[in-house]
């Protein structure tokens, strides 16, 4: 299990546009179509990241939570699923259902050109835009690794939801996610 930090999108980057399969209806969905009124999560995540698997019922409350005040969640997978077949559509379909689909989408990118255009780097890698789609946090969902002993809480990534509620800026001062790297087409699989 390898810990790749996030690359920190500037602050301010308009969200990179996107039309891709969504997993859980079967249909193209863009990025207009699922942003939230008040503002828009979008996360990289995977199925099979077990740093993903650690955070997942803080993902899911915070999905739902704020889903309710304007804002909407988005995941995206972007894994190579031909060396890492878990990650395939189906799969996380799948896993949307056990998870009791708690996001706007659950996309495939195929290309992985979205996971480019948003300069992410691991599972789970989080970026928080609001109403414009202007990045107003990107970084961890809080200090919490499956390496540590540190609780779940959510804690930074609500914070940023709450400034962003409350008409606030958050700080500049924001600490980049870890995880596993995304898995690149082209490259060596590590099983």
């Amino acid at each position: 299990m390898s810990a790749t930090p996030s690359n920190m999108m500037p602050l301010g980057t308009i969200a990179p546009d996107f039309t891709l399969l969504d997993t859980i209806s079967g249909k193209d969905k863009s990025l207009a179509s699922l942003k939230g009124e008040q503002g828009t999560l979008v996360m990289f995540i995977c199925n099979h990241c077990p740093y993903v698997i650690h955070i997942k019922d803080q993902l899911i409350a915070i999905a739902n939570q704020y889903a309710q005040q304007g804002i909407n969640t988005i995941a995206l997978s972007a894994n190579d699923i031909e060396n890492y077949p878990q990650d395939a559509p189906d799969k996380m379909q799948a896993m949307m259902l056990e998870w009791g689909n708690p996001f706007a989408g659950y996309l495939y990118d195929e290309t992985q050109a979205v996971a480019k255009a948003y300069l992410a780097a691991c599972t789970p890698d989080i970026y928080l835009f609001d109403a414009d789609l202007a990045c107003v946090y990107r970084g961890r969902l809080d200090g919490a690794t499956p390496k540590n002993e540190v609780d779940v809480s959510g804690e930074d990534l609500r914070h940023a939801l709450d400034l962003l509620l409350a008409g606030k800026v958050s700080s500049q001062e924001q600490i980049p996610s870890i995880g596993c790297n995304i898995k690149w087409k082209g490259r060596t699989s590590v099983r």
